[in-house]
């Protein structure tokens, strides 16, 4: 029997309670990034991203507010280990460097947008 609303689930047969998250420490990290990505511009920029490397000029254009406003975003989500970055000539790069997390965006889109 799987229980969807808690974080354990529990196998009748020999009433082990097997954990998705056990430790701490992962919970923690997971809710810290999850808060991050949360915030509607944040996960706009994501969105953007995709598997793409996209210039924080693009990102600009794409989500419609001030670089200023973007570049703090983007410090946040660089800060919770969400997204990387590389420097080619004057043009900063953007692009979500684990394919975990792309999966994670590609989930979310899939319960919660009424395109797909």
């Amino acid at each position: 029997m799987e229980l969807y609303n808690s974080i354990a689930l529990t196998d009748c047969m020999d009433t082990k309670i097997e954990h998705i998250l056990y430790d701490d420490t992962d919970i923690t990290k997971a809710a810290r990034c999850l808060k991050a990505m949360s915030h509607p511009l944040r996960l706009k920029i994501l969105c953007v991203l995709g598997n793409n490397s996209v210039s924080v000029q693009d990102i600009v254009e794409q989500v419609g507010t001030s670089q200023s406003n973007i570049s703090q975003h983007l410090s946040i989500l660089r800060e919770k280990n969400i997204l990387s970055s590389k420097k080619e000539a004057n043009r900063v790069y953007y692009f979500i460097d684990d394919k975990r997390m792309t999966q994670l965006i590609e989930m979310m889109r899939d319960v919660f947008c009424s395109k797909y």
